[in-house]
């Protein structure tokens, strides 16, 4: 608690630091710009910009380079000009390319590396914080984004509202008119609007970069910096209504290798499925979204994987309707929110012959409630209701089938306020977030799964001189209660291992029927300067800290501490156009002093004056105690050892990309990673973009848990931790093909074959506590011997001790071809193919990147889905 009142002592003072610092520089001499209003209908969006009504506006010309040469006149010009009626707002921008190389190849929606585009955003509420962005490629591809804070390079590229842009490109210039209903807009009632706005081009041809209002490269900001907008005034806010019901249908086929005694499969496995999105504003400022029976059918596969660790692989998001304002719900503090708890696969257990076992968890409905008051409040609630899932159950010999639960009825809620105050748009806020299920008392269910589980913290972002320099600090609690069962499953699992024989503090204590805990950390970084940057961090975790229910927690016990000094240039120079050199180093703890990890490093980045880039990273990683190894067991101690890393790539504006990274990693236990990987891409024709992925690593893990047998020594504790070596390697190759027939119809395909392959040898048992030696089987008084399907016999002490053959050579490959068609503005449909292949086989030979190709042949399923959506505006 004394780290806590230090943190608040310190938040107090920066507070007030920060409360008496002058606005953003800059703030007092805007550039101001001026909408026109014109007669409704006076526009024809064709991207022509021949309509008499352009000439009543003032066009905007004064840009500026960003980049290549900071401060710079642009190479050619550039204007704008905007307008307004009563239902939209009406942007018009003429480029001029004196060379005539215009670089406009069609993709998907808010693709943008390679494709010369514009951006126009506004800053709605004038809050100097957010902004929404609009804009479009010379080819007539739609870009846009929002920014929740005050920074350039951090954006939700999830936000898809409905609007419409055209363009036509000429032999010296192209010309864009957008068209964007306010109905799409969040703003302040007020008779004159008054926004941020600014400008931009980006010229790939030329690595250029031109802004109407530029933000230094020293600096992180964004709308803070905006120009003034104003002009637009009489706009009553529309009701902003809006709903996008779907029909979708789909089947499985499993083809040949299809088992026709299975009652789960028919052999077409139809389904179909009608639900509906409804959008509703509530005032001008608050934005309901509803799903009802939502359908998440053309999302990508995840990458297929093996994990061999104690902890989950944490995924990323695909699901638009959680995408879409997920930056909300970020506090900064890592372990209250992950959405994709929400319709995640169950756990409950079930048996038989054959078993129909549910991929995911139904999501009955969901609502999410976001806006920005005139207070500057920014608030956003999310509930869901998932449904109970059975799994179906069928034994050879007996007829019929039964249902067995596997998960409950689950309801989540999640709600979020953030409150901005003072002249530099510090922040503070609250995240709550709530999971309940229902639960039969007793029943299996009931001591697998938690009750009600909870997390609350808080947050808060203080800026200071002009934003140079930032203070972020987040704390919270958590608490979950249930079954005496369900709460010993937690305080056994891999983010507590509460039951270590060697830990005497926080004992597993199985009459527990509730579990609370808390974290905090605080980060204060100088954020803004030519040359030098810092940053110092800290995190805490208390040991009975557990948010996996409704989060991601890796490990509870934890104290982490990180500083890194960094020197930067930004300005070119004969060999580089920028570069830095970092220094860091990171300690993680449990809160008795045992470092879990830790390393010294140093960083190396630089754009080389073609734009090439190249990265090289050398760390020290120190010797650690790791709680986790023996999976509940005591103590094991790793060696240290070294990492080295290197990344080199060229211009990211090339039709052609080439990257790559090797990485290599050793320690003194003989620990040993080789990986190599790469990311190849070309644009065979203005609508064609492929790219292929390639990735290989050879990983070497002395360390390798196997099993906790009893019959062990008492310096164990009566038990056996083996372990063994393994050799393990890995081979895939991402492939992704796009094809954009215009710029609302696109055809994309990805493709991952996948091989991996482990051998196991060198058998053998924790020596001692806290230590990293091992009693190697077949030495030291032990007998060994292999069994002809590579099984192990262990003799020890007159007991022998059966090891299965762990060797596994698996093979994978998952792939999607999506067909997605924007028939009518806002209103989509989608034609979508998968394939899930696998097979796996008890065999340690080592595979290669023509092995994750025979995957192709690999058993699986074909999924065939259609899905279409209707947008209907209602007000």
């Amino acid at each position: 608690m004394r780290f806590v009142g230090v943190v608040f002592i310190c938040t107090l003072l920066f507070a007030s630091i920060s409360s008496a610092q002058s606005p953003v520089d800059g703030a007092a001499d805007r550039k101001r710009a001026t909408a026109t209003r014109v007669a409704n209908g006076s526009i024809r969006v064709d991207g022509g910009l021949d309509d008499e009504a352009w000439q009543k506006a003032t066009p905007i010309t004064d840009f500026v380079q960003k980049e290549p040469t900071e401060g710079a006149a642009p190479t050619d010009a550039m204007e704008v000009r905007l307008l307004y009626d009563d239902d939209a707002l009406y942007v018009g921008a003429r480029m001029a390319s004196k060379d005539g190389r215009i670089q406009a190849p069609l993709g998907r929606r808010d693709s943008t590396d390679q494709a010369e585009h514009i951006l126009i955003s506004f800053d709605t509420f004038l809050d100097r914080r957010t902004a929404v962005v609009f804009g479009v490629t010379a080819a007539g591809v739609r870009i846009d984004r929002y920014h929740s804070s005050d920074n350039e390079d951090s954006f939700d590229s999830g936000f898809d509202p409905v609007w419409r842009a055209e363009t036509q490109v000429s032999a010296d210039q192209w010309t864009a008119e957008l068209w964007i209903p306010f109905s799409q807009l969040r703003f302040n009632p007020r008779t004159d609007q008054a926004w941020g706005l600014n400008l931009s081009r980006f010229r790939p041809t030329l690595d250029e970069e031109d802004f109407w209002i530029m933000i230094p490269r020293t600096v992180r900001a964004w709308s803070s910096r905006f120009g003034d907008l104003s002009g637009i005034a009489n706009i009553v806010p529309p009701r902003r209504i809006e709903a996008l019901p779907y029909v979708a249908g789909g089947s499985t086929l499993n083809g040949g290798e299809r088992d026709r005694n299975n009652p789960f499969d028919s052999g077409r496995n139809l389904r179909g499925r009608v639900g509906a999105d409804i959008k509703m504003g509530l005032g001008p400022n608050l934005t309901l979204e509803t799903a009802i029976n939502p359908d998440f059918g053309q999302v990508e596969a995840d990458p297929a994987e093996v994990n061999l660790t104690a902890f989950e692989t944490r995924f990323p998001e695909k699901r638009p309707f959680f995408l879409e304002g997920a930056s909300l719900f970020n506090i900064g503090h890592p372990n209250f929110y992950y959405s994709r708890r929400i319709g995640a696969r169950p756990i409950g257990l079930a048996a038989g012959d054959y078993v129909g076992y549910p991929d995911s968890t139904t999501i009955l409905a969901a609502a999410k409630l976001t806006g920005r008051l005139q207070s500057k409040t920014s608030i956003a609630f999310l509930t869901a209701v998932t449904d109970e899932e059975t799994a179906q159950v069928a034994s050879l010999g007996l007829a019929g089938t039964r249902d067995i639960s596997v998960a409950p009825h689950t309801y989540h809620a999640v709600g979020r306020v953030l409150q901005e105050f003072g002249p530099l748009a510090s922040t503070a806020g609250v995240i709550v977030n709530v999971m309940h299920r229902d639960l039969e008392e007793g029943s299996p269910l009931a001591d697998l799964y938690t009750r009600n589980a909870l997390g609350v913290g808080g947050n808060t972002l203080l800026r200071f001189k002009g934003g140079e320099y930032e203070l972020r600090a987040s704390a919270g609690g958590s608490f979950l209660n249930g079954s005496e069962k369900s709460v010993e499953r937690w305080q056994r699992s891999s983010s507590h291992y509460a039951q270590r024989p060697d830990r005497n503090y926080s004992r597993l204590d199985p009459t527990l029927r509730s579990l609370a805990g808390w974290s905090t950390q605080v980060n204060f970084d100088k954020t803004g300067g030519r040359h030098w940057l810092w940053g110092l961090y800290t995190k805490i975790d208390a040991e009975n800290f557990e948010t996996n229910d409704f989060a991601l927690l890796n490990g509870a016990d934890g104290w982490m501490t990180t500083g890194n000094l960094r020197y930067r240039e930004t300005q070119p120079g004969q060999v580089f156009r920028t570069y830095s050199v970092q220094f860091d180093v990171s300690s993680d703890t449990t809160l008795r002093g045992l470092r879990q990890t830790g390393h010294v490093r140093t960083t190396f980045n630089t754009t080389w004056i073609n734009f090439w880039t190249t990265q090289v990273r050398l760390s020290r990683n120190l010797a650690t105690n790791s709680v986790s190894l023996t999976r509940g067991g005591p103590l094991m101690a790793r060696g240290p050892g070294w990492t080295a890393e290197i990344s080199a790539g060229n211009r990211a504006t090339s039709r052609t990309r080439v990257s790559g990274n090797v990485f290599m990693q050793t320690n003194d236990d003989g620990a040993s990673t080789k990986r190599a990987s790469g990311t190849f891409s070309m644009r065979p024709g203005p609508r064609w973009q492929l790219s292929l992925s390639p990735f290989f690593d050879r990983v070497t893990e002395p360390q390798q848990y196997i099993s906790t047998l009893s019959g062990g020594r008492p310096i164990t504790f009566d038990n056996r931790y083996v372990f063994a070596f393994i050799d393990r390697s890995t081979a895939s190759m991402e492939f992704r093909l796009g094809l954009t027939l215009k710029p609302d119809v696109n055809l994309d395909v990805y493709a991952e074959p996948f091989a991996a392959s482990g051998h196991y040898y060198d058998y053998g048992e924790l020596l001692e506590p806290g230590s990293r030696e091992r009693i190697t089987y077949g030495t030291a008084g032990t007998l060994l011997a292999i069994q002809p399907d590579g099984s192990q016999l262990v003799t020890i002490g007159g007991v022998t001790i059966p090891l299965r053959n762990r060797d596994f050579n698996t093979r994978s490959f998952r792939s999607n071809v999506v067909l997605r068609w924007e028939w009518r503005a806002g209103s989509t449909l989608y034609v979508v193919w998968q394939q899930d292949r696998a097979d796996s086989r008890i065999l340690g030979t080592r595979v290669g990147i023509d092995d994750a190709f025979r995957s192709v042949t690999a058993p699986g399923s074909n999924i065939f889905l259609v899905k279409t959506s209707f947008w209907i505006p209602i007000g």
